[in-house]
């Protein structure tokens, strides 16, 4: 029940963001997403031994979105610069004999909460990019929530029982069956919608493109998933932090789209050649 009522105020809040705000919110919207889960992940990383930076991380992250609104072409060279500058302060900043953990886990938190988080905002700068990011919410969460029932009702034959005992190849395949009903119900919808009028989802070209689209989302969520199960468990931790009601924290909430929406975006840019 914590778990549905949580949905229940998030889900209308970010479509809302999506939607309504300018794009100045989203990006801080985001940016406070990657923070949370940031120090969670920070204090993931605690559990091992490390004691990183985790002020300067979460500064270096503020940056990175700071800037990704004035000079998004800079954003390679802005990551580098951002990363060096961590290594340089950790370097002077604590003990010689814990550097190479503390710096290269505050590095990676730049990376896997901070710029991976950061192709939502790009996204919706693209072409239909309202519609392009409520495709991937929509297929990340019906692929999550069918992978929980099918799991429990079906599931037998454990997918990968060292990283994640309770997932299952039947909840896998019932993922993935969900994204793709759910992808072609917003391409149904979005004709629906176009023929009265209403233009605030559109998915040009064929469906099954779309569908592919899907496959390849879902399968990017749920290897993300399995990345911090794997990261949760290498630290002995169950979850990231008790920030959501029956979700666990934010790295939690959103750790399949830390793959998930950096894969999409590559996959729009490849095509862009």
């Amino acid at each position: 029940m914590k778990r549905v009522l949580t949905a229940l105020v998030l889900i209308p809040l970010v479509m809302v963001l999506v939607f309504l705000a300018p794009d100045g919110v989203v990006t801080a919207a985001v940016a406070l997403v990657a923070m949370l889960a940031a120090w969670e992940f920070l204090s993931i990383a605690q559990a091992t031994g490390a004691k990183p930076p985790r002020v300067a991380t979460l500064v270096a992250i503020g940056v990175l979105y700071l800037v990704s609104g004035v000079w998004p072409e800079k954003l390679p060279i802005l990551f580098g610069a951002l990363a060096l500058s961590l290594l340089i302060y950790r370097t002077f900043s604590g003990p010689v004999e814990s550097m190479l953990s503390d710096a290269t886990t505050a590095i990676f938190a730049l990376f896997y909460t901070g710029s991976t988080l950061l192709t939502l905002p790009l996204l919706r700068a693209e072409e239909e990019g309202k519609s392009l990011l409520v495709f991937l919410l929509c297929v990340v969460w019906a692929g999550d929530i069918t992978a929980l029932y099918v799991g429990k009702r079906f599931g037998r034959y454990k997918l990968a029982p060292h990283i994640s005992p309770n997932k299952t190849w039947e909840g896998t395949a019932g993922s993935v069956a969900g994204s793709v009903l759910v992808a072609a119900g917003l391409y149904g919808l979005a004709i629906l919608l176009a023929r009265r009028e209403i233009l605030v989802l559109a998915y040009p070209g064929h469906l099954r493109y779309w569908l592919l689209m899907a496959v390849l989302v879902n399968v990017a969520a749920q290897v993300g998933d399995l990345a911090e199960s794997a990261l949760k468990r290498s630290a002995g931790v169950k979850d990231s932090g008790t920030l959501l009601p029956g979700h666990g924290g934010m790295l939690d909430r959103i750790d399949a789209l830390l793959v998930a929406a950096p894969v999409l975006w590559y996959a729009l840019e490849i095509q862009h050649f």
